[in-house]
């Protein structure tokens, strides 16, 4: 699309993207009017103590320099240059933009009868208004683990709207009877003549029975664009006929969709809650665990002897969870709650690399930061912002070359891309601050800034 877009002359570019922007504003969708910097003019944030994203500690005593989007120096206090916009902190604590490594973009602010009824062009204009809303929570980074977020992720690329940086999936690749096969019962059996179901047509998921169905699946979501490729190992909470415990793929069919990404230089992560279905991934070699909280500890043991990656939600069956009304989801749901806490603590005992994930869906957007909140229930403040920051920029990093954006992310270091967050609130003590987006005074993401309320 680049090379294409360099032969339109400008006046065709702008007139094109002027009617774009036109059809995002009848929605509410425009681009929202964000401070940035000129071209040749830095910012530079002062009186601020900052939080680097790894370092279980707050530093003092440095301004942080930005140029061209990026974490260029730190430069001890005073001592910035004189030719940049000086930014007051107020002696408030900077954090990096937070990440969510779980997150399903087209999902997240509607209903399931909608996503799976409603026409997609609708699906996509809410998915656009709910993207803003994210990052207005401070979520500068998400792992869209999930969808048809392909497009959303070039509006907010090119500033057609605003929303996280998005890593996507693309669909779900799911066995027939898996968690991602979304197909009501009387439309089987499906016959080779047979149209794709709305899913499989609207690219939330795909269906793929056998090795070369799966590399094609698999193939077909690279050839889009994704940075990851995302399978169901698995059965789920949400889906409505595949038990919480079944396993799904065998390990040749999960071999030749982690064949196929890592041809491509990236990797694939599996939606998976038991130990004999995370064994198997691990026996095929994906490389990230999503959800897992059945795990047994040799098999958390195993995670951590491999170097597999947990993408883990604090799943607790509380007020901010998924709501759901049949039984059988309200049971494996109870089950997944209590296995949760025990997640936490096996995964610290045995140092396995784990990233913070919500895997909110269906209306329960305003929740993001509440999630990151629960984390402190079982870790200490910094150590959660870690999972959100540091540790998610590392899993994203898997992606390597498929990765969207050049540039280390979760972290605050020279030559790292400038998503900061200047906060009200001391996240050494608690991260209460962040249940209140009014505690969010700045939200910068590639040094532009989109929201500052100092």
């Amino acid at each position: 699309m680049r090379r294409i877009e360099a032969d339109i002359s400008r006046r065709q570019m702008l007139g094109g993207m002027s009617a774009v922007v036109g059809m995002f504003a009848g929605f509410g969708l425009a681009p929202n009017e964000a401070r940035a910097q000129g071209a040749d003019r830095p910012i530079l944030l002062t009186n601020l103590n900052y939080f680097d994203g790894h370092t279980l500690s707050l530093h003092r005593g440095a301004d942080i320099l930005i140029e061209d989007g990026r974490i260029s120096a730190f430069l001890s206090t005073g001592q910035g240059p004189e030719d940049v916009e000086h930014i007051d902190c107020g002696g408030r604590t900077v954090i990096p933009g937070l990440i969510d490594t779980h997150w399903h973009t087209t999902l997240a602010a509607i209903s399931q009868i909608a996503a799976m009824t409603q026409d997609i062009g609708f699906v996509h204009l809410m998915a656009g208004k709910e993207a803003g809303a994210t990052l207005m929570r401070g979520f500068t980074t998400v792992r869209d683990v999930g969808g048809p977020a392909f497009g959303l992720q070039a509006a907010i690329d090119r500033g057609v709207t605003v929303g996280p940086r998005i890593f996507p999936a693309g669909a779900i690749i799911s066995q027939t009877s898996g968690h991602g096969d979304f197909r009501l019962q009387n439309s089987l059996p499906m016959m080779p003549v047979d149209q794709a179901d709305y899913a499989t047509k609207a690219g939330v998921s795909t269906i793929a029975d056998g090795v070369p169905d799966v590399l094609r699946r698999t193939r077909e979501q690279l050839m889009k664009g994704a940075s990851q490729i995302k399978i169901t190992a698995g059965g789920g909470v949400a889906s409505q006929y595949d038990p919480l415990e079944s396993l799904q793929f065998t390990e040749d069919e999960m071999r030749a969709a982690v064949d196929a990404a890592s041809d491509w230089g990236t990797y694939v992560c599996a939606h998976v809650y038991t130990s004999p279905g995370i064994r198997r991934c691990i026996a095929a070699g994906v490389k990230s665990i999503e959800h897992g909280q059945l795990a047994d500890e040799d098999t958390v043991r195993m995670m951590a002897d491999t170097g597999t990656w947990w993408s883990i939600q604090p799943f607790l069956a509380d007020e901010d969870a998924n709501r759901y009304s049949d039984p059988k989801a309200i049971a494996a749901q109870k089950e997944v709650a209590e296995g949760t806490k025990r997640a936490f603590d096996w995964a610290d005992k045995h140092q396995v690399n784990w990233a913070f994930g919500t895997d909110i869906l269906y209306g329960g957007g305003e929740s993001q930061g509440r999630q990151l909140v629960k984390l402190a229930h079982f870790m200490s403040p910094l150590a959660a912002l870690h999972r959100s920051t540091g540790a998610a920029g590392d899993l994203l990093a898997l992606s390597g070359g498929r990765a969207p954006y050049e540039g280390r992310l979760g972290v605050i270091a020279e030559g790292a891309l400038a998503d900061l967050l200047v906060i009200d609130g001391d996240p050494e003590t608690s991260l209460d601050w962040l249940s209140d987006t009014g505690n969010l005074r700045l939200i910068m993401k590639g040094g532009r800034i989109f929201k500052n309320n100092l």
